[in-house]
């Protein structure tokens, strides 16, 4: 008897010990994405707060000042420019201000890197950034990428050719990614808007949960025009 509750003692013991195992496993995968993301929204609130909470300390006394009216003040600037955008002064004004930054080697690279970073996930009706799928030479490998330029009037000779095309290619779970220049007869326009493309590409693949969105009908074969 002793020796059959041993064995069955020793069953339970090595039955508990896996669930107990993939218990804590599923647990750490959820919670680590939530603190995570909770994580960074609490320090980009911070720094946001921080950035524009800073000149309300010289306008106001100190014990006047709250926590979180850096937030204010930086959700009011922000609306506030959109609304202007909607003006032809501030526009012009703006592309103005915009040209004399461009001007500068430094800034224009960073700010030029920048807004088209972000124009990544915009929803503007620019025929650029098209989704594509590029297949590797020689393998029957795809990669999505978005074609960035089509027209290479503006640079040196040789670094495209008219029929070729330059297509960012992003990497997965981190910022970075290729540029190359292909043929355009290498590529396949992908039905897929540029926000879930840069989603399923940082992902490598992975399904979020979210539900589907109704695709979009492909853009156009992508044109740039020459900068004046």
């Amino acid at each position: 008897m002793r020796h059959r509750a041993k064995v069955r003692q020793t069953r339970l013991n090595g039955d508990v010990k896996p669930k107990f195992g993939r218990i804590f496993l599923t647990g750490l995968l959820t919670v680590i994405p939530a603190v995570a993301t909770l994580y960074l929204l609490a320090w980009l609130i911070g720094t946001v707060d921080r950035m524009f909470g800073k000149p309300l300390t010289w306008l106001m006394p100190d014990e006047a000042y709250r926590t979180g009216m850096g937030i204010v003040v930086a959700t009011a600037l922000v609306f506030g420019v959109g609304v202007l955008m909607h003006g032809v002064l501030f526009r012009k004004l703006f592309r103005r201000l915009e040209q004399a930054m461009l001007a500068v080697p430094l800034v224009r690279s960073i700010y030029g890197a920048m807004k088209d970073l972000l124009g990544l996930f915009g929803e503007h009706k620019d025929p650029a950034l098209q989704v594509v799928s590029l297949t590797m030479p020689g393998t029957g490998w795809r990669v999505l990428g978005f074609v960035t330029r089509s027209e290479f009037g503006d640079l040196p000779a040789g670094v495209g050719a008219p029929d070729e095309v330059a297509v960012y290619l992003p990497m997965s779970y981190q910022v970075g990614g290729y540029t190359v220049i292909v043929p355009r007869a290498a590529l396949k326009p992908v039905d897929m808007s540029r926000e879930d493309a840069m989603k399923f590409i940082l992902t490598a693949g992975l399904k979020t949960g979210d539900a589907p969105r109704t695709p979009r009908a492909a853009a156009p074969a992508p044109a740039r025009t020459r900068p004046s």
